[in-house]
């Protein structure tokens, strides 16, 4: 049968897109089917950092003790919503399982060489394609109001060091000389120089230029409503305009996949995390780089044009209601750091869902029992700095090349484990 591209490509953030660029670059087309517009999900309103420094897990020890204390606090970094729900249960359950050291290096080695291949690429996109995006390979700080936390924290730099990730300790006075944005009386930071930043937004729309101007084709406003299968799998998707089909077909839906494989009777264990980020015009006094803010997970960013805090999770299910608590919660901690915390105008405020794994790896490859079906999901917070590494992979193996690191960790044959 005649079909509407060699790959259709359900989901136009920045993983689609990075995916649906790449796969054109290997001569084949593509269709990029998007319900809203393009990076108008998660892809829009994260802190847009690029971060090989973030390889080690959610799922690590002592965590299940520091997530119950966090419950009782709606304003904490971590927060699970109290209701019914036997997904997000056993979700939580299976995440429990991995707090332990074994696991935790296994799958921050795995994610560690996700971030950094994909790091790499960003950049040679940006130069190769002249993406104009904001990009910065400024570095990164983690930036500590506790000695004790400072030394917790360097725990992770030998898995890091394993990983090639470089990263350099800075005393109190340190840090004072080379971030003068910061409040005096701060232990320290850890500073991360292969880290970088870029506006998330304009990478987005960049690339969804690049997709459009290699010949790929981005429908908008296109739902996807239902699948028609076959004997060789997917044969049509049924969306809001008619149907398309595709040779082959790539689920990039982020949060929102788990709901849809499951009309192909597939299980996906993908959580909707809900993240928050308010953004500014710009202050008189910015941080020179990227900060996280750790004893209060907020991430601080500032662009040419702006200021940006984000983090914070918060298991909800799909409300997509503003908490101001946990808004709230992003400017008292930046207060606590900064000198001037907020910008002098607030321009947006935000709150979308990353799509959560339990063992904090993305599900990319071939679904298990399909045959032209593939996955790219589940990248938790991490969908911007893992986003062309995944383009490349997913289309090295769409295409039978050879792929530059080991692509089993992120196997979704694992689903069946």
């Amino acid at each position: 049968m005649s079909h509407d591209a060699d790959v259709l490509v359900l989901g136009g953030g920045v993983i689609g897109l990075a995916c649906a660029h790449y796969l054109l670059a290997e001569g084949r087309s593509v269709r990029v089917l998007e319900a809203g517009k393009v990076g108008g999900g998660s892809s829009w309103g994260n802190c847009g950092t690029l971060t090989p420094s973030h390889a080690g897990p959610l799922a690590a020890p002592g965590m299940v003790a520091q997530g119950l204390r966090w419950m009782l606090r709606p304003d904490a970094p971590l927060y699970i919503k109290p209701r019914w729900d036997p997904a997000l249960m056993r979700w939580l359950a299976r995440a429990a399982g991995r707090c332990n050291a074994r696991d935790w290096r296994a799958s921050g080695l795995a994610k560690g060489a996700l971030l950094k291949y994909s790091r790499a690429l960003v950049e040679d996109l940006v130069y190769g394609q002249d993406l104009d995006c904001g990009f910065e390979a400024s570095g990164l700080h983690y930036v500590f109001r506790s000695a004790r936390a400072l030394e917790r924290q360097q725990r992770e730099l030998p898995l890091l060091a394993e990983l090639g990730v470089a990263a350099r300790v800075l005393d109190a006075a340190a840090l004072a000389a080379d971030e003068p944005a910061l409040k005096p009386g701060l232990a320290g930071a850890i500073h991360f120089p292969g880290d970088a930043q870029l506006r998330p937004d304009r990478y987005t729309a960049e690339l969804a230029r690049i997709v459009r101007e290699a010949g790929g084709v981005i429908e908008e406003g296109v739902g996807v409503l239902g699948f028609e299968r076959g004997r060789n799998g997917i044969e049509a998707v049924q969306t809001s305009e008619g149907k398309r089909s595709g040779a082959r077909v790539l689920l990039a839906m982020g949060a929102w996949s788990a709901g849809f494989a499951d009309n192909l009777g597939l299980s996906i264990p993908v959580q909707p995390g809900k993240g928050y980020s308010i953004t500014y015009d710009r202050p008189a006094t910015v941080p020179r780089r990227p900060l996280v803010l750790k004893e209060r997970s907020v991430c601080v960013t500032t662009w040419a044009d702006g200021f940006r805090l984000g983090s914070t999770m918060e298991f909800s299910g799909f409300d997509d209601s503003l908490n101001p608590r946990r808004l709230g919660a992003l400017e008292r901690g930046a207060a606590e750091y900064l000198l001037e915390p907020v910008g002098p105008a607030r321009r947006e405020q935000w709150c979308g869902w990353r799509p959560m794994m339990h063992d904090d790896l993305p599900l990319l490859g071939r679904a298990p029992g399909y045959n032209n079906l593939f996955l790219a999901t589940g990248h938790g917070m991490m969908g911007m700095g893992m986003s062309a590494g995944t383009g490349r992979l997913l289309a090295d193996l769409m295409t039978g090349r050879a792929t530059a690191i080991d692509p089993a960790p992120y196997s979704p044959a694992r689903l069946a484990g």
